[in-house]
């Protein structure tokens, strides 16, 4: 615990004290220990050992370990060493001055970050539709018996995505469980291994119960995320007979396992026993969709979960989040996370606005209702159709009520996107007033940013600019009118990738010198896999079924991550996390369809703030020629940067430790990126690569950011053997241009003419 945290804590607890009522009111807090001594395969006996350990540490505290007992609802006792209970903050102020506790923190409640996209991805099918010889999926056996788990809100065990036909028997190493399972409520099988679920933290906090006890997934999220990382190959997915194709997971052949963590939103409490309990139950890559603010490691359950799998040589995928262009934005940033942003493909489903002047929009949309061919509508913009009682503003954003069904009537109704009310739900208003069909016309704020949704009745979603176009027209005549087209899929479409606007953007909030996201994949109108239990807008109003469904977000991009990351394991398993994010990064694409650098959703420049390292290309990622590696070791030392004491690290790992002498700088760890948000005139970082190609000689390109003068010692790295490791030098250099201009972009990449191993240069002058 650092002198600031006890700080705050000690503020907390005086403030506390000026108010009774306050510590009447029980939280719900995690108590984190750190790591478990009991080593790699602990027992039950060893599991009860710790359980009693967190009553006894507990009911110090309390002075009954009875009432300890009773406070506890969750006890992690495998990997993670620590428990969630119901605490007074004064309880939770006192328990954290004990010695043997790392960190307190309060139970937040986290968010999700809520097909074509692999064929996008490149090279991975023939002409035929089947796997190219020589892509990733062939030469990794599509994943075969890779176990990849999903944290999310459950799953849909009756999906075709599920079918284990064909499949042999559980992999030896599985040590999980499928639990409630039963054969008439839930079930796993050979391709579905195990799935868990966690509501005691919603049961503390007397939230409303969940529906059903078992990991079946009620949402959507979860059975859609699960199958994009690990789906197996579905053909004739659809949805209302559009977006039709083959849904396939990153990792077809792979094993998955739900961990059911999310009730509409996910508890920290939840996220830790379900990391404790991945880790023991034996899986290869955690795909986690989910998010909230950046925290502080030693106070974030995600960093923590994951800082103990990594430990354990297990991959940690997360969702980069929702709450872009802003920058500074990204979550999940903890540098033994892959945090992944999210693009599009070249993939949309077009529906098409005619206009009375003859004027034609695209726009797009999955609605399976149409108009009928070639007939004009008359055509009223929302603001001039509002009800009497209602604003001019209320109404141009069609929310609920304030349409004027004398006014709207058998017309079509243009609806301003904003993001306080659904999309669809604007439609479902225009709907109920009589309105014929609806054009979802975006802000300034949602640019260009387009997204396909199953809307009730007709209806198209248009840029910014074509909205301002649509407004011109509406202004030129006194009876406007349009049509609407049906959807239809259309391939092909440039440019593409580029940057979704709601993706999370760096730079990273707690640690400016390690980049954030890493990678981005694709995230827009993605088809997967869906529960039957809700209709595909997830609205209480949708009665409509369906078994696949085209989701957007970030929670889309990082499966994608996940799988891939599951074909490398496969491939070469004794590769560590650190070297299959290093492979993925350092062989990403940052120029689209068109050959020009990636843009964003305004079709300005993309930037590594929104890209990471760039576009994921799984194929290259097989074979990087050379990788940067980092330990277990390289994370404690970079932790014990951050301040946290030779104590606190001997909690955290389980073991002995002290930290070294001498500090490691952050900007030093041997990321596959080099980011330097404070440069003062000079800066030298070092990075260390390993061969794991053939011997052969590499030397470097630069691409110095403006106003930055780059330089490498040595230019030139020859490696004779497999596995050797060479370490090289970079100094940064400002110049008077590149003074309090703000962060400036660059690359660094290593080639033998074959290999070209490229990290992004990220660097903030101050002088």
């Amino acid at each position: 615990m650092t002198k600031l945290h006890l700080f705050l804590l000690a503020i907390a607890f005086l403030s506390s004290l000026q108010n009774p009522a306050v510590l009447a009111t029980k939280k719900a807090y995690i108590v984190y220990l750190g790591g478990h001594s009991h080593g790699a395969n602990p027992t039950p006996a060893d599991f009860e050992s710790a359980t009693q350990s967190h009553y006894q540490l507990l009911g110090s505290t309390f002075g009954s370990e009875e009432l300890a007992r009773s406070a506890i609802f969750y006890s992690y006792t495998k990997h993670i060493n620590g428990f969630a209970a119901m605490l007074e903050e004064e309880e939770a102020t006192l328990i954290s001055e004990h010695p043997d506790v790392i960190s307190v923190f309060e139970n937040t409640m986290k968010t999700l970050h809520t097909t074509r996209s692999w064929d996008v991805m490149g090279g991975f099918l023939n002409r035929q539709g089947k796997a190219h010889p020589e892509s990733i999926w062939a030469k990794a056996n599509y994943g075969d018996d890779v176990i990849i788990a999903n944290f999310d809100t459950g799953v849909w065990p009756e999906s075709d995505s599920f079918d284990d036909k064909g499949y042999g028997p559980v992999p030896k190493r599985w040590r999980g469980i499928c639990q409630n399972s039963t054969k008439h409520s839930f079930h796993c099988n050979r391709k579905l291994i195990g799935a868990r679920f966690y509501d005691l933290s919603h049961q503390a906090n007397s939230a409303s119960p969940p529906v059903e006890y078992s990991p079946r997934d009620s949402e959507g999220h979860g059975t859609h995320t699960l199958s994009t990382a690990a789906g197996g190959i579905v053909r004739g997915a659809n949805i209302y007979g559009e977006a039709n194709g083959t849904a396939r997971g990153g990792s077809p052949h792979a094993r998955v396992a739900a961990y059911k963590v999310c009730w509409g939103l996910c508890a920290d409490a939840n996220i830790l026993a379900a990391f404790d309990d991945a880790i023991h139950d034996g899986v290869d890559v955690i795909s986690l969709s989910v998010g909230g603010l950046p925290y502080e490691y030693l106070f974030d359950s995600i960093a923590l979960g994951s800082f103990h799998a990594v430990q354990r040589g297990i991959t940690v995928v997360c969702s980069a989040g929702n709450d872009g262009p802003t920058p500074g934005t990204v979550s999940n940033i903890a540098p033994w996370i892959f945090t992944v942003g999210a693009s599009t493909i070249d993939r949309e489903f077009y529906s098409l606005v005619t206009l009375g002047s003859n004027k034609k929009i695209k726009g797009v949309s999955l609605s399976p209702k149409s108009l009928p061919a070639h007939k004009p509508y008359p055509l009223i913009d929302g603001s001039n159709a509002k009800r009497p009682n209602s604003s001019a503003e209320e109404a141009g954003w069609c929310y609920p009520g304030t349409l004027d069904p004398e006014k709207v009537r058998g017309k079509i109704v243009v609806c301003t996107r904003d993001t306080s009310f659904a999309r669809v739900e604007k439609g479902v208003d225009v709907l109920k007033a009589g309105g014929a069909g609806m054009i979802l016309a975006n802000s300034d704020e949602e640019g260009n940013s387009l997204l396909a949704d199953p809307h009730f009745l007709p209806a198209s979603m248009i840029t910014y600019k074509d909205a301002l176009r649509l407004s011109s027209y509406l202004k030129s005549t006194k009876s406007p009118t349009a049509t609407i087209s049906p959807a239809t899929t259309v391939l092909g479409v440039k440019p593409a990738p580029a940057m979704a606007s709601f993706s999370s953007r760096g730079p990273n909030l707690i640690n400016p010198e390690i980049l954030k996201p890493d990678i981005t994949a694709p995230g827009v109108d993605i088809l997967a896999a869906f529960t039957e239990e809700v209709g595909p807008t997830m609205l209480d109003l949708d009665k409509r079924r369906v078994r696949f469904n085209v989701m957007s977000g970030t929670s889309m991009s990082c499966p994608h991550i996940s799988g891939v990351a599951g074909l490398l394991k496969k491939l070469h398993p004794r590769w560590s996390p650190a070297v299959i994010r290093s492979a993925i990064m350092t062989t990403a694409r940052t120029r689209d369809n068109t050959r020009t650098p990636m843009k964003d959703d305004n079709r300005e420049k993309a930037i590594p703030f929104d890209y990471g390292a760039g576009h994921v290309r799984p194929n290259r990622a097989m074979d990087p020629g050379l990788v940067y590696d980092i330990t277990f070791t390289d994370y404690v030392h970079f932790l014990c940067s951050r301040g946290y004491n030779a104590s606190n690290m001997a909690q955290f790992i389980g073991k002995r430790f002290a930290c070294p002498s001498k500090t490691m700088r952050a900007e030093d760890l041997n990321y596959p990126s080099i980011t330097v948000p404070n440069l003062q005139k000079s800066f030298t970082v070092s990075r260390t690569v390993r061969n794991v190609g053939t011997p052969g000689t590499y030397n470097v390109r630069i691409k110095a950011p403006f106003g930055i003068h780059v330089s490498v010692k040595p230019q030139t790295l020859e490696f004779a053997k497999v596995g050797e490791e060479k370490t090289f030098q970079v100094r940064l250099r400002s110049r008077s241009e590149s003074v309090g201009v703000g962060y400036v972009f660059g690359g660094l990449t290593w080639t033998d003419g074959k290999h070209y191993v490229r990290s992004p240069l990220v660097v903030n002058a101050f002088s």
